[in-house]
């Protein structure tokens, strides 16, 4: 790969020796502050102006995200490399396609090798003081090793946030309204924010990651509307065409926004807390999610765009502000972007591309010719017991026009069995909710997973049950111009067989220049322990239910 460069950012350049020079000298390094949720897909209320009206936007109430958006940069099409907790984090930590991080390609299972370069602790060697809160790398071990582990935590002050309805609604239990326990959680936040910013020294830059859980499930049902004042019914007719439109769908949809709004409050208390310590000026601030929503039919472990399609904003020194980007950009792409701010050599390992091209562009839509794609992919997710242990290995190349995906074991079930269901006993409709973490592992628990399989028989909803979760063919082609929420594959259609051969044979081509293990060997790798198979004794297995990742 290419050595670090200089490049231009606004009218400085950050030489090699990572000093910024300016006609005055040498401004100070800007701090960084990365607000990451987990589970967060590409939903807020800045998307809804560049959307248009009539999506699930509508009801996205996110006046902080928004304003980073504003002040900063908005991406339209960003997305992460693996829809998967752990791989998509190994991939962002390392500025590396997930499939080149060993046994940090996978989420059970997952092991961090200490040899691969990250951008926290490279960022800590040059002269950063690092710190987070909560999740940056897990499930996996030894846990968020790509940041240190636990030895740059600052978390004492609780993390009420992580779950956030549950915990609103036993202090209102209590007594309090929702306000003050609202606020009562919120000010845990500031303090281990503040905690860190207290033990910084003088004229050292920082870089604070914040990563809450209470995005990803679960959530009290009916949270939504009950604490946030999120009607389910206004969903009503914006619904995604993978989505039954439904009461009981619209209301956990509305739940999962709940929480979005809830990591947003969280991120307004970040940025307030940042101007009362006078280094809001000073800081880059990145806000983005690690995948699309849980427990969703096309969302988390799917690489339709509902999966792989995420928030971004980035505001803060030397970003031309107040512009919405088309480029194609991938979240690993913020490695190499975080280690230039810093002026700090990037590894030759890091794949990625930085951004500050963009981020510094004085113009709106389609900035880098060079950014007309991006990659992504997965391995394994849960463990599967009807195949072994084995993995559903995708590999998916995401132009501005169209979605190709290769399905490298097309015999097997892209989320678990769903004909597990189907036993001599089917289980009640009551009874699905608990049972298919089971059944379909690989996509979380919830009422509107639960809703689908208990209405899999039916004749209206059959369809979109097996869209969901029947086998797929080895290759799928979407026309996004025609199909935009990617629901009927054209791979098949003579009139796309030349799209079908371009998109092949380029995606192949740069998983072959990458060292992609899946397409050498017929994916032996992959499909060898510990990659593959039992969980190997060096790891743990996660509860099964509410904690599962």
């Amino acid at each position: 790969m290419r050595k670090f460069a200089l490049f231009l950012v606004g009218c400085l350049v950050f030489p090699d020796d990572g000093k910024a020079l300016g006609a005055d000298g040498p401004p100070p390094r800007p701090n960084i502050v990365f607000a990451f949720a987990d589970d967060w897909g590409r939903v807020a209320g800045a998307y809804a102006a560049i959307d248009g009206p009539g999506t699930i936007h509508d009801a996205a109430r996110t006046p902080h995200f928004d304003r980073i958006a504003r002040e900063g940069v908005l991406f339209r099409n960003a997305f992460v490399n693996a829809p998967s907790c752990t791989p998509c984090r190994s991939s962002l930590l390392s500025g590396q396609y997930f499939w080149r991080t060993g046994r940090g390609a996978i989420l059970q299972g997952a092991v961090w090798d200490p040899s691969i370069p990250t951008w926290p602790l490279l960022l800590r060697d040059g002269g950063y003081r690092i710190g987070k809160s909560w999740k940056v790398w897990s499930p996996g071990t030894p846990a968020d090793a790509p940041f240190g582990g636990q030895q740059y935590a600052y978390q004492q002050a609780g993390g009420r946030i992580n779950r956030f309805s549950q915990n609103a609604a036993r202090l209102i239990a209590d007594g309090k309204t929702f306000e003050q326990a609202k606020q009562e959680i919120l000010d845990e936040v500031r303090a281990n924010f503040q905690a860190f910013l207290a033990e910084r020294a003088e004229g050292r830059p920082f870089c604070y990651w914040f990563g809450p859980t209470n995005v990803h499930r679960q959530w009290l049902q009916g949270s939504g509307k009950k604490l946030w004042g999120i009607e389910p019914d206004d969903l009503k007719g914006k619904m995604p065409p993978f989505l039954a439109d439904v009461p009981e769908v619209r209301e956990d949809l509305a739940d999962y926004l709940g929480e979005v709004q809830a990591f947003d409050a969280a991120l307004g208390v970040l940025l307030d807390a940042l101007k009362d310590s006078g280094q809001y000026a000073n800081t880059l601030i990145v806000v983005s999610g690690d995948h699309g929503p849980p427990g969703f039919p096309h969302g988390k472990c799917n690489l339709y765009d509902f999966g792989t399609r995420v928030p971004l904003a980035i505001a803060g020194p030397n970003v031309r502000g107040g512009r919405v980007v088309d480029d194609l950009v991938s979240l690993p792409d913020l490695a190499p972007t975080f280690l230039g701010a810093a002026g700090i050599a990037v590894p030759e390992t890091m794949t990625a591309r930085g951004l500050w091209p963009v981020l510094t562009a004085d113009r709106d839509g389609c900035v880098d010719p060079e950014r007309s794609a991006v990659y992504v992919g997965r391995e394994r997710h849960v463990e599967m017991a009807r195949t072994g242990y084995l993995p559903y290995p995708q590999r998916a190349i995401r132009t501005a026009d169209h979605l190709f995906i290769i399905n490298f074991r097309p015999d097997r079930y892209p989320l678990g069995d769903p004909y597990e269901l189907d036993g001599p006993s089917p289980p009640t409709a009551t009874e699905v909710a608990r049972t298919t973490f089971v059944t379909l592992p690989d996509e979380d628990a919830g009422p509107a997973k639960a809703w689908l399989v208990a209405h899999r028989g039916d004749p209206q909803w059959k369809p979109l049950f097996d869209h969901a979760y029947g086998k797929r063919p080895r290759e799928e082609l979407f026309d996004l111009k025609d199909d935009p929420h990617q629901m009927r594959s054209v791979a098949a259609d003579p009139a796309y067989a030349g799209v079908v051969r371009d998109l092949r044979e380029r995606l192949m081509a740069e998983l072959r220049r990458s060292g992609d293990p899946r397409v050498v060997d017929d994916g032996r790798y992959f499909e060898t322990p510990p990659l593959a198979g039992p969980l190997p004794d060096d790891v743990a297995k996660p509860n099964r239910g509410r904690n599962r990742k």
